[in-house]
């Protein structure tokens, strides 16, 4: 897809692209040498299924835990958002019988294993790889610029 415009409410929020698709570019090639930068891939809202899906990071907050200040132990160097859990997650339907240990990877956030708590109708992923954020490293440049 080429986007060709960008509609934006009044409030300046994205709500809608407009653009063209162009099959012979699927999966990132094309046959007449046009450099496809990246490919977009959705859910249908409608056909989607409900997903648990679970985030972790990094268990602890310090490099070295143990190095605790005085009167505190390398339990005060947990990591309080070494997880976050995400209930109201959609997934394609293609999903609803993946086995416990599949891998799968969710475009721009990483990839995610079905976790052993999954279940037909309740599915649980676990994120076990997360991809570089090129957005975030986008917006940082911008909030410099803006300093």
């Amino acid at each position: 897809m080429t986007c060709t415009d960008i509609v934006k409410n009044k409030n300046g929020e994205i709500v809608e692209l407009r653009g063209t698709y162009d099959p012979a570019t699927r999966g990132g090639d094309s046959p007449d040498g046009r450099r496809v930068k990246a490919t977009l891939h959705w859910v249908s809202a409608a056909h989607a299924i409900p997903a648990e899906v679970r985030l972790y990071d990094r268990l602890f907050s310090v490099e070295d835990p143990e190095r605790a200040p005085e009167g505190k132990t390398f339990l005060d160097n947990m990591n309080p958002h070494s997880l976050e859990v995400l209930h109201a997650c959609q997934v394609e339907p293609s999903l609803a019988s993946a086995a416990p240990g599949t891998s799968v990877q969710f475009e721009r956030l990483g990839y995610f294993c079905v976790d052993l708590d999954s279940r037909p109708g309740a599915l649980v992923f676990n994120r076990t790889v997360s991809l570089r954020d090129t957005w975030a490293k986008i917006e940082q440049k911008q909030l410099r610029a803006d300093s």
